[in-house]
């Protein structure tokens, strides 16, 4: 008799168990969100717009239904996943912070690659912040209007040599030509007519000075900056922009499809030549604020992506920082 009980009560404690374990499996499938990916023409994410309480686990299971895509969060550490037609991706998202997320995707899927974005919303109470203006708004630029450089040099600047000058230099104004400050508010262009028109430098050729420059410029980044640029370059910029900076990237001359304000997509807009960082007229005329600017809200009418939502602030320099070596050589380590 005692066996026999023995044995229902272990039967009934499996059954437990793995009702339990389904229960549990089922709960967590009705508690997740599935993301489909799509082409941006065929819709992009759907659903395109999440929302979540702050400290709530996101639960997603992501799945492409055309071509590879991949999902990250913009400003964020969490790594990119991968999200593969036919297949799910299961991950769980957690947000210590309320404020409106941006995720898209890695993946280059077309012209209108760069419009798959979608956002998280996440609700809860939090301190009031102080939004600063970026710095190209402090400053009063206006990144729409057009420029081309007056003063270029007549062969690469190199920043070694530059490097070499500064050497020799105990100029009074040293100290603010080097400093970030001045950096982030000069055009290169700038930059060489403040050095040509101080009068301790009198002395100097018109190459010595851009060679000068080169330095400034280099002396305001790092290589572990240049380096996460050129990884971020090559993944969300060549394409349009090019490999090598010339403009000329695989999708530069495409046609992408504009979002109307009913929401549907309407074909047709070609877009505007990116820019050329090889070109020295474009290049030394822009300060770094202002690449910068461009680069966090896009090109008005332009199919230049705002970037903003998707990079840190960090990022941002170090993109612009990078940008530059288009023009400079040697650049120091």
């Amino acid at each position: 008799m005692k066996e026999t009980f023995a044995r229902i009560f272990a039967v009934v404690l499996i059954l437990g168990g793995t009702f339990t374990i389904g229960f549990a499996w089922w709960f967590g499938r009705l508690d997740s969100i599935t993301l489909h990916a799509r082409m941006p023409e065929a819709g992009g994410w759907m659903p395109g717009d999440l929302t979540i309480a702050i400290n709530q686990p996101l639960r997603l299971r992501l799945t492409s239904d055309d071509v590879m895509h991949g999902f990250a969060i913009g400003q964020s550490g969490q790594p990119a996943v991968d999200v593969k037609p036919g297949e799910i991706a299961d991950i769980t998202l957690n947000f210590d912070q309320p404020g409106t997320y941006t995720f898209y995707c890695t993946r280059w899927c077309g012209a209108n690659h760069w419009r798959m974005r979608g956002t998280i919303t996440v609700t809860g109470d939090a301190p009031e912040q102080t939004v600063t203006p970026p710095l190209y708004a402090q400053l009063g630029l206006d990144i729409d209007a057009p420029r081309e450089a007056e003063t270029v040099s007549e062969e690469q600047p190199s920043a070694l040599r530059g490097r070499k000058l500064f050497d020799q230099l105990s100029i009074t104004n040293l100290p603010t030509y080097l400093s970030p400050d001045y950096y982030r508010s000069h055009s290169p262009e700038q930059a060489w007519q403040d050095l040509r028109d101080d009068p301790e430098l009198g002395s100097y050729s018109d190459q010595q000075l851009w060679n000068a420059v080169a330095y400034i410029w280099g002396s305001n980044t790092t290589p572990e900056a240049l380096s996460i640029a050129r990884e971020l370059y090559a993944q969300n910029c060549a394409a349009c922009h090019g490999e090598s900076g010339g403009g000329d990237g695989v999708f530069s001359g495409e046609q992408v499809n504009i979002q109307d304000e009913a929401g549907g997509m309407s074909s047709g807009h070609q877009i505007v030549s990116p820019a050329d960082f090889t070109n020295p007229e474009q290049i030394l005329s822009a300060a770094p604020a202002l690449l910068q600017g461009k680069i966090i809200r896009g090109g008005m009418g332009t199919g230049m992506p705002m970037w903003g939502v998707i990079f840190t602030e960090d990022q941002t320099w170090a993109l612009v920082s990078y940008l530059y070596t288009f023009q400079f050589e040697e650049v120091p380590k």
